[in-house]
């Protein structure tokens, strides 16, 4: 290790780690291992293999780089190819699989690592410095979301400040104990969070895990507290029991209403650019053929676009292809050049031990929107 860290000129902690990363990849990926010689992945989307199998046995990692690599595999992914996928956009997809397929339950993975949850504060350059908290996923996901919304809430009345800017200055400001606002000048809304729950995990009969938006995969414990906690709202949206996706919403009118934005918001996840990891709350609903060339207003002709995106499809030649009710649109390029649409990796519920579903219900999960203070 040594010599490798002289030979590259790097420290030893960073040979080492490249050590550990080409003995993994030429010993257990060598799907992941084909796909990086061929050039069809690049050593980002490598690293990321290695990193979310780390710590799993070789039954587990075979079947996550199966699922990922083997295109011919039985519960192979219906999302892009890796290389397809930004790194960022990838790790998401990777590590939601591990998670829901990790041989120790995620609830027991989630209780050990409660126990690891702590501050931690990094001086940087040019008098700056980082703050950071491990959190559990909900509980940072909800802060990052109430922070979002009071920004957003601030960015009319203050064009000085970016929306990045103005979250650090809310955070700052209620740690510190002082407001970042003029007492009166915005009211403090409250984030919502949507949570898909399956409805046999949040009667306690199975132990799925539920899913966050813009997270991922939550132990059902916390599903389940909070629904107990008092959910402001509950959302119950049909999903096809064969392979947990929305089914169709139709509408005529332009206007799209709260439930089938929140359709849209699962379907999508992010922004559907490629490569934009733009997240639902911060996106706008677009029809994919437009309401005055007839587009109609069903989950068929609508995407998530960030403002970047929205303002690029309508300026240039970039376009949108078309979606479905289980996809998310694909994107052409000026150049002709199509992009697929990252489609959500959903999988089948879980039924309770021996429940034998005679005709699959079409109710098999439930949608709730709850409110973090």
């Amino acid at each position: 290790m040594a010599e490798v860290a002289c030979v590259l000129t790097i420290g030893e902690r960073v040979a080492s780690a490249l050590l550990g990363e080409a003995h993994a990849l030429t010993t257990s990926l060598p799907a992941a291992l084909d796909a990086l010689q061929a050039g069809s992945i690049s050593w980002q989307h490598a690293r990321i293999v290695v990193d979310e199998t780390a710590g799993l046995p070789l039954a587990a990692v075979s079947a996550l780089e199966s699922h990922f690599f083997d295109p011919g595999a039985p519960d192979g992914a219906r999302c892009a190819t890796p290389g397809e996928l930004v790194p960022s956009r990838f790790r998401r997809k990777v590590r939601a699989w591990r998670e829901r397929h990790h041989p120790e339950s995620l609830e027991k993975r989630h209780a050990k690592s409660v126990a690891d949850r702590r501050m931690e504060y990094t001086p940087d350059r040019d008098g700056m410095g980082w703050i950071s908290l491990y959190l559990p996923g909900d509980t940072a996901c909800a802060i990052w979301n109430k922070a979002s919304a009071l920004g957003r809430g601030l960015q009319g009345a203050d064009g000085s400040r970016t929306l990045t800017q103005i979250r650090a200055d809310i955070a700052a400001g209620l740690l510190l104990g002082s407001a970042s606002q003029q007492p009166g000048e915005v009211p403090s809304p409250q984030a919502d969070v949507l949570v898909t729950v399956p409805v046999f995990s949040l009667l306690g009969l199975t132990e799925e895990p539920a899913e966050v938006d813009g997270f991922g995969p939550v132990p059902a414990s916390i599903a389940r507290r909070l629904v107990a906690g008092g959910a402001g709202s509950f959302y119950r949206v049909l999903v096809d029991p064969r392979d947990g996706a929305s089914l169709e919403i139709g509408r005529t009118s332009y206007r799209l209403p709260e439930s089938l934005k929140r359709w849209l918001r699962m379907r999508d996840g992010a922004c559907t650019f490629p490569g934009c990891s733009n997240q639902s709350l911060d996106n706008e609903n677009d029809h994919l053929t437009a309401w005055q060339d007839g587009g109609a207003t069903g989950i068929s002709n609508l995407g998530q676009v960030c403002p970047k995106h929205h303002r690029l499809k309508h300026a240039s030649a970039w376009t949108p292809a078309q979606a479905t009710q289980n996809e998310p649109p694909g994107w052409i390029s000026p150049t002709g050049r199509h992009y697929p649409p990252e489609q959500q990796d959903r999988e089948p519920t879980h039924w309770p031990p021996g429940c034998i579903p005679h005709a699959p219900s079409p109710l098999e999960h439930a949608t709730i929107l709850y409110l973090a203070a």
